[in-house]
């Protein structure tokens, strides 16, 4: 018998002042039995740094063909696609094929330096795409705060986000190794 997900409910308040996005939002989070929390906590990073209406998480770890997060617009299009990890060469290209831009985070320290000195020359000629550093220290602190029903506030300003939650605030400093449109 295959072990299924875990579920996580998630509120969300979220005043991100260098977009001028304030809203509430209660989503849930399905944790694949090969995830941790920090790859969970890092995926709902994700989602507060580009928090939308119409963004969503997706099957991602259970479909080879999703990214973690995606934003279509109304056509079907795909408006946004943001993955986590370490995604190769070729998944990133696919990725910039099909979404007007993608994102990715990387998370893991070390292995994710690894992996952009690996990868950056090959990936840096796509103007859609941007890469983004969530410092290991910090993604580690977040995976502490994880629990089954979670209720976050989130501030997002200056590229610096606050999220105060379980009687603790973090303080996370996303690294931007690549910038879209550069």
């Amino acid at each position: 018998m295959a072990i299924k997900a875990t579920i996580f409910k998630v509120e969300l308040n979220i005043s991100d002042i260098d977009r001028n996005y304030f809203r509430d939002h209660k989503i849930t989070i399905a944790r694949h039995p090969s995830e941790n929390d920090v790859r969970m906590m890092a995926r709902l990073m994700a989602f507060i740094l580009n928090a939308h209406d119409d963004l969503q998480f997706t099957q991602g770890v259970s479909s080879g063909d999703e990214p973690d997060l995606w934003r279509k617009d109304l056509t079907g299009n795909i408006e946004v696609w943001i993955e986590t990890g370490q995604p190769d060469e070729k998944q990133i290209r696919k990725a910039c094929g099909r979404a007007k831009e993608v994102i990715v985070y990387a998370y893991s320290g070390n292995s994710a330096y690894a992996w952009w000195k690996k990868i950056h020359s090959s990936v840096v000629r796509f103007r859609n795409l941007s890469v983004i550093n969530l410092p290991t220290e910090v993604m580690q602190e977040m995976a502490a705060l994880a629990q089954r029903t979670m209720d976050f506030s989130c501030t997002i300003q200056e590229g610096e986000v606050w999220i105060s939650g379980q009687d603790k605030t973090v303080k996370i400093c996303p690294v931007i190794w690549k910038e879209r449109g550069k």
